[in-house]
């Protein structure tokens, strides 16, 4: 049977070592649920938070099994997680994904500068309840919103910003989730208006108004594209690791 952790702390220590801010959110139930086999002294868990999945401890079926309806992005924290992954989910698609430190210096400087670049004929706006509905049209765009589950809690906890051309947003960065301490970044463009440094322009925005506030703005990189934007704001690569995509909406065993 699968438990859902109100109290995290008992799980806390299957992830120790991890340092993905998902997992953080999580274990401290700002968003996410921690799920468990054994709700007192559990030996395995998983971390669930939107479309990504962290399995850490005793590797453990039921919890993989278990695993939220649709596409999703599941890491395993070792190569035995990885191998149960692989039996349980034969047509899961293992690919790799790469950590960004998380100890990030700025240089103020250059952030500003990439933000002096924003084209005539775009406008660069902090996402308000207005461009929150807006953000929700488009599938590229509604990830930026999403996974706070309403607009209240996304204007609450969440922090982002848009470029707009001719009143339709056409790219942006904002809180793909929330830990006390910062947020994690989740950046995207239409596809029309890509390579035009729209998404620099909007990161670093984002990022400004993060330091301002005293939070950290974690990267975490989905392709190697991801990671050269992430060098050219100043982030610094940390390590490469396995995840699987997920997509079938019935279990195979």
């Amino acid at each position: 049977m699968i438990y859902e952790l109100e109290d995290t702390t008992p799980a806390a220590k299957l992830f120790e070592g991890w340092q993905e801010t998902l997992i953080t959110s999580c274990l401290q139930k700002v968003m996410g649920k921690i799920l468990v086999t054994d709700p007192v002294k559990p030996e395995s868990a998983m971390a669930s938070l939107g479309c990504f999945v962290f399995a850490a401890g005793k590797p453990d079926r039921e919890l993989i099994l278990a695993k939220p309806d649709g596409f999703i992005i599941m890491v395993p924290q070792n190569a035995n997680w990885a191998a149960l992954i692989e039996d349980c989910w034969p047509d899961a698609i293992k690919f790799t994904r790469y950590a960004i430190r998380k100890d990030t210096r700025f240089n103020i400087t250059q952030l500003e500068r990439i933000i002096r670049g924003l084209p005539a004929g775009y406008k660069l706006k902090a996402i308000d309840a207005e461009l929150y509905d807006l953000c929700l049209l488009d599938p590229v765009t509604a990830d930026f919103v999403s996974t706070f589950g309403s607009k209240e809690r996304y204007l609450t906890l969440g922090r982002g910003v848009v470029i707009l051309k001719d009143g339709r947003i056409v790219s942006g960065a904002s809180s793909y989730s929330r830990y006390r301490e910062g947020i994690e970044i989740e950046v995207d463009t239409i596809p029309e208006e890509r390579h035009k440094g729209l998404a620099s322009i909007a990161c670093a925005s984002l990022i400004l108004h993060c330091l301002e506030e005293g939070l950290y703005p974690s990267w975490d990189a989905h392709n190697m594209d991801s990671v050269r934007l992430a060098e050219k704001l100043g982030y610094e690569f940390d390590h490469a690791y396995t995840a699987y995509e997920l997509s079938s909406q019935e279990r195979t065993h």
